[in-house]
């Protein structure tokens, strides 16, 4: 048993995946996708996380997830972007992929999409949290890129208008799945995990430290966020079941 896995077992002891590569050939039909999108993660994990976070029948379903790296470069854009896909190909729901990374976010350049108006000009602006939103599978997949960033935008993470436009992504869709900064940079992600039904932490093999894991996810817990999962990123070795 690899020491990634009892790292990760000792973060989390609720659903703990394991992506033995880090891009994969997609797994989403050609045929229902009207973007470009980005090579999956490899599709029986993607899946796997889909069935035990989102849809088990033994408890109530979360339907907003934050995903959150500990370090940047983890691969966290990339994992959300797959299981929203992984999700909306699963599911008879209507899924909003949100960018809520105002720091490095990568999400429509990921996606071959342009970043136009997005989260920050919902908090600005007057209209539908719909007019914010552009289809990435019509009908079943949308993003919500971040939009405008300013050097003030992470401060809008806290503001009520955050509340009331989660709210309202509430209502619109079945399911949110958030994109976060780095927990060991920023407090973003807690902000988020605040606002939803818990977050699935992301840890890069033989590259994210020990303690830095280990602190953030005791951060997490300690902000009342529920942790759902984790999954580790570029593991050399599956995690036994």
């Amino acid at each position: 048993m690899s020491r990634n896995y009892e790292l990760m077992r000792e973060m989390d002891g609720n659903q703990v995946l394991s992506s033995s590569r880090s891009i994969g050939p997609s797994f989403i039909p050609e045929e229902r996708c009207n973007r470009a999108l980005p090579r999956q993660l490899a599709g029986d994990v993607m899946e796997d996380l889909v069935q035990r976070v989102f849809l088990q029948t033994t408890q109530k379903q979360p339907r907003m997830v934050v995903f959150a790296a500990i370090d940047h470069g983890n691969g966290c854009s990339q994992i959300a972007a797959s299981v929203a896909a992984a999700l909306a190909a699963n599911t008879r729901g209507v899924v909003c992929l949100v960018e809520g990374n105002f720091r490095s976010p990568g999400l429509p350049r990921m996606l071959g999409m342009t970043d136009r108006r997005g989260l920050t000009d919902s908090l600005l602006e007057e209209g539908s949290i719909q007019s914010f939103i552009d289809p990435i599978w019509s009908g079943s997949l949308w993003l919500l890129s971040s939009g405008s960033l300013g050097a003030n935008s992470p401060s809008l993470l806290t503001s009520e208008r955050m509340r009331e436009r989660f709210a309202e992504l509430r209502k619109t869709f079945d399911f949110l799945i958030v994109d976060a900064p780095p927990l060991s940079r920023y407090a973003d992600a807690i902000t988020l995990g605040q606002l939803s039904d818990g977050m699935v932490l992301v840890v890069e093999a033989e590259s994210t430290r020990r303690n830095t894991t280990l602190a953030a996810a005791k951060k997490v817990r300690s902000s009342r966020v529920q942790v759902l999962g984790a999954v580790l990123n570029k593991g050399t070795l599956p995690i036994p079941t």
